[in-house]
């Protein structure tokens, strides 16, 4: 695996070196991959778009990122900007010089990439969603066939793109980012077959959310118990980090864990609750308005940040703001924009 490791580092150093003036959108590839951007801007634009595309990002996203923690935890993989400082490997020459940045010190461990595998598999709902549009609109055959060819050949360079900046910001090696892809495609395809999820109860998403985290909790207490140090990547993180402020707590596996069993709790509960309504038959104009008034509203929550001092507090202040996240694009923002226009009505009628 040094063999390996050092080819990624070689390909890392050579992106910082020769393309340091596009660092910027490296940064952007790299937040736009994150899935707090698919929860916090695609979720709600899609939701109101075509309601089955948002449900499955939802869920893609949940059973992705779950599936890349237990893969993390098993795999063990090293990121560079650690790696370079303890491998033997370059002995008795110096290592290699890896600029690191403000989202390089991640703590949990490396393989596979979660930008890549998160955006694989967000984007394969979105460009299926795409074609079923086309689709429903009688989009003329060779048409579709182009608009099929041109959605591919952008996810393929926007992949690319990811990929590129996990590896500039010495964040990955580049065989997680490919492994992250292929997991992220699979997943992608295997959970939007299952025509369950549109039609989830809510002891579904309860039950579904529960299991996940059982899973997730007992893997880590057996592996404790049989000895192996699930958060031996927090410490190399803190120790080799140029910053110790560019080490966050919401990186962590547990953060990232119930983040997304937030999310998804958040979404049976705005999709079962009494002030649901579907959307699909309002006007366009009315949808536009809950996708407008929900992402502004999401941009504001997301500037609320806590103290990682109390981890229990941290943990759960991350489960419920995920969970308010979901609930305001379902069910806050068209109960609030329908009184709002009900009031309207009735003010002129008078």
């Amino acid at each position: 695996m040094d063999l390996l490791h050092s080819w990624g580092v070689e390909l890392a150093v050579h992106l910082q070196t020769r393309y340091s003036h596009y660092e910027s959108w490296f940064c952007l590839a790299s937040s736009v991959a994150d899935l707090h951007f698919t929860f916090f801007c695609w979720f709600p634009i899609w939701f109101y778009l075509q309601k089955d595309a948002g449900l499955r990002l939802i869920w893609v996203a949940v059973i992705g990122d779950w599936l890349n923690l237990v893969l993390k935890w098993v795999l063990f993989g090293e990121r560079p900007y650690w790696w370079v400082h303890e491998t033997l490997f370059y002995k008795p020459d110096p290592a290699p010089a890896l600029k690191q940045f403000p989202i390089t010190c991640e703590t949990g461990p490396g393989s596979p990439s979660g930008h890549a595998m998160g955006a694989a598999g967000g984007w394969c709902v979105m460009m299926t969603a795409l074609l079923t549009i086309a689709a429903e609109k009688q989009c003329p055959p060779l048409l579709f066939k182009l608009l099929h060819a041109a959605l591919w050949v952008l996810m393929v360079l926007l992949e690319l793109l990811v990929r590129l900046s996990r590896v500039y910001m010495a964040a990955h090696f580049p065989h997680q980012v490919i492994a992250g892809v292929f997991s992220g495609v699979l997943v992608a395809e295997v959970v939007s077959k299952a025509t369950r999820i549109y039609s989830a109860s809510m002891r579904t998403y309860f039950y579904t959310t529960l299991l996940l985290t059982s899973l997730a909790v007992g893997f880590y207490v057996l592996l404790k118990v049989l000895g192996v140090d699930l958060l031996w990547t927090l410490e190399k993180a803190q120790r080799w980090c140029v910053r110790p402020e560019w080490v966050h707590l919401d990186t962590t596996p547990f953060a990232s864990l119930l983040r997304n069993m937030g999310t998804l709790f958040g979404l049976g509960l705005g999709l079962h609750s009494p002030l649901y309504t579907e959307t699909r038959r309002t006007s366009a104009v009315f949808r536009a308005g809950c996708v407008t008034v929900s992402l502004l509203l999401l941009q504001l929550l997301n500037v609320w940040t806590f103290s990682s001092g109390n981890h229990m507090t941290f943990y759960f202040l991350s489960f419920t703001k995920s969970a308010a996240a979901a609930l305001i694009p379902t069910v806050a923002v068209p109960v609030v924009l329908r009184w709002i226009s009900k009031g309207k009505r009735c003010n002129k009628t008078l």
